[in-house]
């Protein structure tokens, strides 16, 4: 499933380019642009608003962006947010982190450091929703590992954080699999589904295990660690 986002940002152009950042990002979908405070907590609040993420500016013409957090926290909006701002100062970073928000982008920034946000916050989803309703310390570890730089290595070149995304989810809620099953459940090619799943064993969260049936060679399959 795609992550909705709603870009929070006063200044004109840069509100055009963080919105144009998102449209060029896989498993990402730009859901509003808000200008002010005001316009971010109509969109929050309105009927069959359904947002995941929030790219939030601290400067708004119309207030500071953690009050406007705090706001929405208190009427109950979860959402996640991601703080872009040119603010530096160390103990706005503090309250920012004590109010909930689980990543610091600081302007002016290129494509690339935003999309490698954003890589860092699509990991730490996979990490949730992938997870068991009942988590052990390892994958809490890795789940807020992954928000921390460094925590969780990059994906290799050519694959998304979305795929895997879906792949951990098959393999939580289908497996054991094989590359084949695992194909068929998230859409994909089996030499697809099988890259995905062998960087998951390679990384550690998921076992390889060969599987016997009918004639020739066992098939590997798959299972969660």
């Amino acid at each position: 499933m795609s992550v909705r986002v709603l870009v929070v940002e006063d200044e004109a152009l840069a509100a055009e380019a963080h919105a144009s950042y998102v449209d060029r990002l896989d498993g990402f979908t730009l859901v509003g642009v808000a200008r002010s405070a005001a316009e971010a907590t109509r969109a929050l609040a309105a009927p069959g608003a359904d947002v995941d993420l929030v790219l939030l500016d601290l400067h708004l013409p119309d207030g500071h962006g953690l009050a406007l957090l705090q706001r929405l926290r208190a009427a109950g909006v979860l959402c996640d947010v991601v703080a872009v701002t040119s603010a530096r100062d160390a103990e706005v970073v503090r309250h920012a982190v004590a109010q909930g928000v689980v990543l610091y982008l600081i302007k002016p920034f290129t494509f690339a450091g935003f999309r490698a946000k954003l890589e860092q916050y699509a990991a730490y989803r996979a990490s949730v929703d992938a997870g068991s309703e009942e988590l052990a310390q390892d994958e809490v570890d890795a789940m807020m590992g992954s928000l921390r730089t460094g925590g969780s290595a990059p994906l290799p070149k050519g694959m998304s954080p979305e795929t895997m995304r879906q792949v951990q989810v098959a393999l939580r809620d289908h497996g054991p699999l094989s590359a084949s099953e695992a194909a068929g459940v998230v859409g994909s090619s089996r030499v697809t589904a099988r890259r995905y799943l062998e960087h998951l064993a390679d990384t550690g969260r998921a076992t390889r295990h060969p599987r016997y049936g009918g004639g020739g060679r066992p098939e590997v399959e798959y299972r969660r660690t």
